[in-house]
């Protein structure tokens, strides 16, 4: 049972690709309330982009060069397929996804297909954000997460190393 949320909640359905952080946690205490939200006004979206740009350099060297035929995007918000696939009701939300086959699950003969994709979800980060020190909170956790599933790792290991990397632990790169 998953505490957070208040339902069972294996690390990663197989069926399902598995979210970033969801609008409904708020209220557990996991996200904080702000009490102004940034807006598409105050942050547009070249400057989103170049954080999101920033952040994935910031990776380290050993996990880009591992992620081939990956694709990550930046939308507005996710659409209502996407929300229906991993289980989440409007008016929550998501603020990342990974849409692929998670390289520990591909057979043989995986090959020929199109790219695994990371979306990002603009408005949802700017909404919980209030300055954009939060934005690159967000983004950073957000990326750190959805790659992390693209490597197959389930909601715990994802976390450890999303705290790891936050406190500048040397072993999380």
């Amino acid at each position: 049972m998953d505490t957070r949320v208040g339902h069972a909640h294996p690390a990663r359905p197989a069926h399902l690709q598995a979210e970033a952080a969801v609008r409904a946690l708020r209220g557990s205490g996991v996200l904080r309330v702000l009490s102004k939200a940034m807006t598409s006004e105050d942050f547009p979206p070249a400057q989103f982009q170049r954080l999101v740009d920033e952040a994935i350099a910031s990776l380290p060297q050993r996990f880009r060069d591992a992620m081939v035929n990956m694709a990550i995007v930046v939308e507005d918000e996710p659409t209502l397929d996407q929300l229906r696939e991993v289980e989440v009701d409007p008016p929550d939300t998501i603020y990342g996804l990974y849409e692929g086959t998670p390289l520990p699950e591909r057979q043989w003969a995986h090959g020929n297909v199109l790219p695994d994709k990371i979306s990002l979800f603009r408005l949802p980060i700017l909404e919980d954000s209030a300055d954009e020190d939060d934005v690159v909170v967000g983004i950073g956790e957000t990326l750190i997460h959805e790659v992390g599933h693209y490597f197959g790792l389930n909601e715990e290991e994802i976390m450890e190393i999303e705290e790891k990397y936050w406190r500048g632990d040397d072993d999380a790169s």
